[in-house]
């Protein structure tokens, strides 16, 4: 009995904190201009105090890389981005939120960002050939997918089969996510930090 009742409240938890990041995601998909606008100061914020640059340096983006900016939402590392790729790469930035890529469409055309492509993510369908990116990183979102399969799934469709995935925690334990890419069978986690991990495509 009491393993009953242990397995009843382990079920229960996982069936909460699965409702939990469905709404998160809803909420995020459908958020109000007022919402989305109080999200892009806080990112604002936390630039000023934490340039995005230094993490996209950790990444070792290249002149030339096609890169995907997975869940780009404002924009925060768009500019960096696109200097880093050059003339010869190419960023795409991809967003569930409607307002997050015409915030990118925005930054790109007061800035002339003629090497940035922004792309509507639509459920799990990203709208970028397979095989493309040399780099795809997902910042501070994977806590809020409800389906990490199929997730994985399409970063793994679009990346190169020599082709690089950053992705890091969110707002969930490290150990949980960790757990997330090697259940989906279709990564290897090749290098733990404590701001993300770098993953390789299994064939």
């Amino acid at each position: 009995m009491a393993n009953i009742i242990s397995a009843e409240a382990e079920y229960g938890i996982v069936e909460r904190n699965t409702k939990s990041q469905i709404v998160e995601k809803n909420r995020y998909e459908n958020m109000s201009n007022i919402g989305f606008g109080l999200m892009s100061l806080m990112f604002k914020v936390r630039s000023a105090l934490n340039p995005p640059k230094r993490l996209l340096d950790e990444m070792e983006i290249k002149e030339g890389m096609t890169i995907v900016d997975y869940g780009c939402g404002p924009g925060s590392y768009i500019k960096d981005a696109s200097e880093m790729a050059g003339d010869s790469g190419t960023v795409y930035a991809a967003d569930i939120n409607p307002l997050a890529v015409a915030a990118v469409d925005k930054i790109t055309q007061k800035s002339g960002l003629k090497n940035v492509k922004t792309v509507k993510v639509d459920g799990y369908h990203c709208p970028v050939d397979d095989n493309q990116a040399d780099l795809i990183y997902a910042l501070d979102m994977f806590h809020a997918v409800d389906d990490p399969k199929a997730f994985l799934t399409e970063l793994h469709r679009v990346v190169k089969p020599d082709g690089v995935l950053i992705i890091d925690s969110g707002h969930q334990p490290a150990e949980e996510a960790k757990e997330k890419i090697v259940s989906s069978g279709l990564w290897k986690i090749t290098e733990e930090r404590d701001i993300f991990m770098r993953c390789s495509p299994l064939q």
